[in-house]
């Protein structure tokens, strides 16, 4: 296929999506206020110079995903991956979980789990309803639906932005001289359903690649999606990121996709701590996570409305936290930050 018509293909999948999320967010919103009437956000319009901000932020991480591309950071088909079985079975229980989901948030009822869920031995700020989901994220239903909801909730655009970390972790491992492909192993901390690993293996199909997650639901998710692929199985535990169960100097790198804003500050100390502590010297550590204040002064409406209407407890902290300073306090340098639509990123290096 011609690169022109490849790129126009692209650009329309995407913009489908997009369309999809929004009208996904209109029917549901409508929905809730005939149902739920009482729990009608008072939201302000945004401004048409915000919303062509935003538009123009989305056309440039689409750009830039399609150049790495290109550049062959990553297969040009990984831009096409879509999961179409989960979308078919999963998306009407979607809207099947709407109402428990409402009465909760009518109920004002954040730690709401089932009988059969056992909430022993979590974290307490991890016993949360994150997302108003049904039992958090310690059923199987919140693991099947997640990443539908992810991609609702950012237009399309979430596995684009996890593709962000690709090009510097193949860069972080590049400067590393003495590491060949086979050896090179890479820890995804909080990996959920296994999205980000699933893009790593695409990029670096050699490497040796690990995963640990707090859910055995998400776990077992990520077992089912990853063993589909060809090639090395990734080794999955379930861990908790305050006590990362590795070696010292183990990982050539360790990456972090949207788990930071769901900790409380002090916890996210102890998580880049072990994440320093598991690092290679000379290695990369690298954080995806949402954009900060700092970055987008002019979307501070959306950010204090986001943890409302998502229920995100710890998310208000996290769009002031230096993170910065927490990584350099631990010993991480050279540390590069970018950002990309609604998502911000943190590459550090462990001193070799």
């Amino acid at each position: 296929m011609p690169e022109s018509l490849t790129k126009l293909t692209y650009q329309t999948f995407q913009q489908s999506k997009n369309y999809f999320g929004l009208a996904h967010k209109i029917l549901s919103s409508r929905l809730r206020n005939l149902i739920y009437p009482t729990l009608e956000q008072k939201t302000k319009p945004i401004p048409n110079e915000l919303l062509l901000k935003l538009q123009q932020r989305l056309d440039q991480l689409l750009e830039t995903d399609w150049q790495d591309a290109q550049k062959g950071v990553y297969p040009e088909n990984l831009l096409f991956d879509n999961p179409w079985d989960d979308f078919f079975r999963y998306y009407p229980l979607v809207w099947l979980d709407f109402p428990q989901m409402w009465e909760r948030v009518k109920q004002q009822n954040y730690q709401d789990f089932s009988p059969e869920i056992n909430t022993d031995g979590y974290p307490s700020y991890y016993v949360q309803n994150f997302h108003h989901q049904s039992n958090g994220y310690l059923s199987e239903l919140s693991a099947n639906l997640y990443d539908l909801q992810v991609e609702i909730l950012f237009g399309g655009a979430a596995d684009a932005m996890r593709r962000r970390i690709l090009a510097p972790l193949k860069q972080g491992l590049k400067a590393i001289d003495s590491v060949a492909p086979r050896q090179a192993r890479i820890l995804d901390v909080a990996c959920g359903t296994g999205r980000t690993l699933k893009l790593i293996r695409a990029a670096l199909p050699q490497a040796s690649l690990f995963g640990t997650d707090l859910s055995p639901a998400y776990l077992r998710k990520a077992n089912e999606l990853l063993s589909q692929i060809p090639g090395e199985l990734p080794q999955l535990l379930q861990a908790n990121a305050e006590e990362l169960p590795y070696l010292d100097n183990y990982f050539h790198a360790v990456t972090s996709v949207f788990l930071f804003h769901e900790l409380p500050a002090s916890v996210r100390q102890t998580v880049i701590e072990q994440s320093y502590r598991v690092t290679k010297p000379g290695g990369v550590f690298i954080i995806c996570d949402s954009i900060q204040l700092s970055d987008s002064p002019e979307l501070e409406y959306m950010m204090d409305f986001f943890p409302e209407a998502f229920h995100e407890p710890y998310y208000k902290h996290y769009t002031t936290d230096n993170l910065l300073e927490r990584l350099q306090r631990v010993g991480f340098e050279n540390i590069e930050m970018q950002v990309h639509f609604m998502s911000k990123y943190f590459i550090a290096h462990k001193p070799a």
